[in-house]
């Protein structure tokens, strides 16, 4: 049956030009996830690298400027928002001079309940920006498909009141890709894929900055 997809050779047309994944049945978990394997690294290849080093610049120079990062997700992105508020304030500060000053606006369920049944879900993030951000701050939004309502009113809130902003977006990015200063996208229809690479990402982008304040001799000694 050729539409079992453990039957197409690697490297083969099959899995070249699929247009999602998965496209049809696997026979084993074994052979799903060498498929998902090479899912990921297609995927991981998608990104643009001179994206990433903007995202890069513009984080770095906010720690580097006591600025406040703000981050925020829905879901599964949630969970990465919450993560970078982890990595991106302990993480980089272990062994570095920076302090970051992260706040995940996807944390607190009393204010994000607060908001929803007071405002609509829609204005869970944006309604803490008006809050807390300010002028040359940062936010990072983090969605699979770019569309989600309460990134895209972040989002547009930031680059109407001079908050700098990074969105992390698979599928095709939706309103937030283009909304964001930079976008780091990851070419993906798989949410599991998607959300696997927005985490290295994530983690990418902590322990790039980390290193950038560190020696060489600091750097050889550190486990990160």
């Amino acid at each position: 049956m050729s539409t079992i997809n453990d039957l197409a050779p690697a490297g083969s047309l099959a899995t070249e030009t699929m247009a999602t994944f998965p496209a049809a049945p696997y026979r084993s978990a074994a052979s799903y996830l060498d498929a998902y394997a090479d899912e990921i690294a297609r995927a991981f290849k998608s990104i643009d690298p001179a994206l990433f080093d903007h995202a890069a610049a513009i984080l770095a120079d906010a720690y580097a400027r006591d600025a406040r990062m703000f981050s925020c997700g829905n879901g599964g992105s949630a969970s990465i928002a919450n993560h970078m508020q982890c990595d991106h304030t302990k993480g980089i500060r272990n062994t570095t001079d920076l302090a970051p000053r992260v706040l995940s606006l996807s944390t607190n369920v009393e204010v994000l309940t607060a908001i929803a049944n007071d405002l609509g879900y829609e204005n869970v993030f944006v309604h803490q920006l008006q809050s807390q951000a300010r002028p040359g701050d940062v936010l990072v939004a983090v969605s699979s498909s770019g569309r989600s309502p309460n990134i895209v009113r972040a989002l547009g809130w930031a680059r109407e009141n001079d908050v700098r902003s990074i969105a992390i977006t698979g599928f095709d990015g939706g309103a937030a890709r283009t909304l964001a200063e930079v976008s780091i996208h990851v070419d993906c229809t798989n949410y599991g894929i998607v959300e696997d690479l927005h985490q290295a990402i994530m983690h990418a982008l902590a322990q790039y900055i980390r290193q950038s304040r560190m020696t060489a001799d600091e750097i050889s000694s550190t486990v990160f």
